[in-house]
């Protein structure tokens, strides 16, 4: 008799679903931050990334930033100017 082990284990406390979202149908001369953190092509592909979701959301402004160093938390300085728009999306490249 084979007997398979489930490595997922029990929860102690339930999970919090995720509330946050941003309609980009809605997005009328919205600003959406696009986040690089430094790996090689994340602000490439963030680039390629506006390009489709402007198809989506005509009227965004979509600001790109570059943190430049995957290693480091993103600097104050940053968080400030990306909290001026009313989404974020960060992405990381290999």
């Amino acid at each position: 008799m084979i007997e398979y082990h489930d490595p997922r284990g029990e929860r102690r406390q339930a999970s919090d679903p995720y509330t946050l979202g941003f309609d980009l149908k809605s997005a009328n001369q919205a600003r959406i931050a696009l986040l690089a953190n430094g790996f090689p092509d994340s602000v490439r592909f963030l680039e390629i990334l506006a390009e489709e979701m402007s198809d989506a959301a005509p009227g965004a402004e979509f600001i790109h930033f570059n943190k430049g160093n995957a290693t480091i938390p993103c600097p104050e300085n940053l968080l400030e100017k990306i909290s001026e728009c009313q989404a974020t999306v960060t992405a990381w490249g290999h």
